[in-house]
């Protein structure tokens, strides 16, 4: 059976069917046009005023962040900065060694800011760099000039305990080699008497604070700060006495109670003594006679004083060398086989070394 499509034949009208003409735009009124544009306007601000916050608060916690940790530095009046909290383990008598930093301040300005910690009432007490300040202080008086009235300050992080606070000092001082024993030893005792960190004994007190260091130079803190126990009233130079000779002295002190009046008597009658004195006394006593004491109170200028041996440690560049003097004798004791260096050399240094004992 076939399918067969059948056809329709439909009649359109032939009327032109109407297409709607093109509406334009409606316009908007100033009034609200300029209602939109405040409105972008307001929304741009926001996102902007929005990144600002967001960047300030950023900058805030880095700043918190920095702060505890130690890395802020700014300028702070060097009026405002009390020596007050922590003992010094610097010398107060140190004139040449100021006169020259206040040359060099005044040539390359200050290189390594001092670190202080912001005081509740809005001050600063200094844990590092004493002579700095000083210098800054004594620049400030001589000359009355605005760019020493304030110093490069770092700050330490807040709430750091008092024998966190010593430890940095003390490890400050040990870093650039600049400190005397007789310092350490003066900084140890005071931080016994000062019952720091519960600190009952000596012991404790320099193996607190000089823990960076090796036991061999504890012990010899330890000698020191016996020294000092005994002679501190009494000596105006402590930090130029040199370690073998304050050594030695401690253990002569120990081994002779009596010998303390003895170099009292002898520091006394030189009362404006300078350190190069001061030491050339002592020394006297670090023999079996003490030098004599002219009645102006220079050493070596009256009458003679018998001697027996003398025993020096010099540490040298090819190690620490041992120097025992006596009447006709001379020995030098150094890690090193002599031997092996040629004759012409050896005969040379002998001969440099008693033409300059003349």
């Amino acid at each position: 059976m076939s399918k067969k499509r059948r056809m329709f034949d439909i009649d359109l009208p032939e009327d032109e069917v109407e297409t709607p003409a093109p509406t334009e735009p409606q316009r908007r009124g100033p009034m609200a046009t300029a209602i939109t544009e405040t409105g972008e306007a307001s929304r741009q601000r926001a996102e902007v005023e929005a990144a600002i916050r967001a960047e300030n608060d950023a900058l805030a916690h880095e700043f918190v962040r920095l702060k505890k940790l130690g890395l802020i530095t700014d300028m702070v009046p060097v009026t405002d900065v009390r020596v007050r909290k922590l003992v010094r383990d610097r010398s107060q008598r140190q004139e040449p060694e100021i006169a020259d930093l206040m040359a060099s301040l005044r040539a390359v300005g200050l290189s390594n800011p001092i670190r202080v910690e912001q005081a509740a009432d809005g001050g600063y007490e200094l844990v590092e760099g004493w002579r700095r300040l000083t210098a800054f202080r004594a620049l400030l008086a001589e000359t009355g000039e605005d760019r020493w009235a304030r110093i490069p300050a770092s700050f330490v992080p807040h709430g750091e305990t008092v024998e966190g606070l010593y430890r940095r000092m003390v490890d400050e001082n040990l870093v650039r080699k600049d400190i005397s024993w007789a310092e350490m030893a003066r900084l140890a005792r005071a931080y016994v008497e000062d019952g720091v960190g519960g600190c009952e004994d000596l012991d404790q007190a320099v193996n607190q604070l000089f823990a960076s260091t090796n036991p061999q130079k504890r012990s010899y803190i330890r000698r020191f700060a016996y020294l000092l126990s005994r002679l501190e009233k009494q000596l105006e130079h402590p930090e130029t006495i040199p370690r073998a000779l304050g050594l030695s002295l401690a253990q002569r002190l120990e081994q002779e109670p009596g010998l303390v009046a003895r170099i009292v008597q002898a520091l006394q009658a030189a009362p404006k003594r300078s350190a190069e004195e001061e030491v050339a006394i002592l020394q006297g006593f670090d023999r079996a006679e003490p030098v004599a004491i002219s009645p102006r109170g220079n050493p070596g200028r009256g009458r003679p004083a018998k001697r027996g041996k003398t025993v020096l440690r010099l540490p040298l560049a090819a190690g620490e060398v041992k120097c025992t003097a006596a009447a006709g004798k001379v020995e030098l004791q150094l890690d090193r086989d002599f031997s092996t260096v040629e004759r012409g050399r050896l005969e040379a240094a002998i001969e440099a070394f008693f033409r300059e004992l003349g």
